[in-house]
């Protein structure tokens, strides 16, 4: 089982697309995966026709969360999850998709609970999903927060690898740097418990190249210049993307067969590149010219 975190310190990044489009682009192509939605404001669960109303509500992962800081016992993991497979009814060979669904007033207590407790607490996250998902799923995809919080914390925690999301906007270059060291530090305070790796930032919402602008070239060259190590695919702006929220699946269902669908399948495949290779052979998105740009 190898778990990603998504994460940008910037809301409105586009981090909750990324999420449920690499974990069902995984699934599509035979991969058992499990969304996990740690953001009270629930948009990943939303973005794949989960919606935690009524007595749904005991779902919950802000709920396993408190009762586990309580002592309360707590319902498994893969009791509480939403099957959302029928998604990928159309694909051939397709595994499993589920997700781990957050609510806001829930989650939220659960994050100003986790603020109180010690550094031993962080790794919370990390041992639910190997005690439960094990043997279950192949990868857990993991939508974070937009802030430096406590959720964040645990998500880091619980990851194999964790990947940030920038925009072509200047301020997403520093959030990002802070984002990497974080990550790195994660081994230490948890005591060599958890290992999580920094895979590389990924520009979403970007522009065509005919439509580069100098804050463009300043992102894309601060990514690699920062050692970030930007991966090649970026996602580059399309109303589909964003238009793609609800039970009829992302826009990698939606639309696998064009520009948007087939950019997060070749992100996908970089990922797992990345994951299999060691750092000195990854491909890495290369410096723009200034000259390229169009002024």
């Amino acid at each position: 089982m190898t778990v990603i975190a998504i994460a940008s310190q910037k809301g409105g990044i586009g981090k909750t697309v990324t999420t449920v489009n690499v974990g069902t682009r995984l699934a599509m192509a035979g991969f058992d995966v499990a969304i996990v939605d740690l953001d009270p404001q629930a948009q990943a669960g939303e973005a794949i026709g989960v919606d935690l109303k009524g007595e749904r509500i005991l779902r919950s992962l802000g709920l396993v969360f408190q009762h586990a800081l309580q002592g309360i016992p707590i319902t498994p993991l893969n009791e509480i999850m939403f099957d959302q497979s029928e998604i990928l009814s159309d694909f051939a060979g397709a595994g499993r998709l589920y997700l781990l669904a957050s609510e806001e007033s829930t989650m939220t207590a659960a994050q100003n609970a986790l603020i109180t407790q010690p550094f031993t607490t962080t790794p919370i996250l990390r041992r639910l999903l190997i005690k439960h998902l094990t043997g279950l799923v192949d990868f857990v995809i993991i939508d974070t927060p937009p802030s430096m919080s406590s959720l964040n914390a645990i998500a880091y925690a619980a990851s194999d690898y964790v990947i940030t999301v920038m925009n072509p906007q200047r301020q997403t270059v520093k959030g990002a740097l802070v984002i990497k060291p974080t990550v790195e530090k994660v081994n230490e305070l948890t005591r060599g418990e958890c290992n999580p790796q920094f895979l590389g930032v990924l520009l979403n919402d970007s522009n065509s190249e005919s439509k580069w602008t100098a804050q463009d070239v300043f992102v894309m060259n601060g990514m690699a210049s920062k050692g970030l190590s930007p991966f090649v695919t970026d996602i580059r702006s399309d109303v589909r993307i964003s238009d793609c929220y609800g039970p009829t699946g992302p826009v990698v269902v939606q639309f696998p067969n064009h520009p948007p669908g087939k950019r997060y399948t070749a992100l996908v495949e970089e990922i797992l590149e990345r994951i299999d290779s060691p750092r000195d052979e990854w491909r890495i998105a290369s410096p723009v010219a200034v000259e390229e740009v169009d002024a």
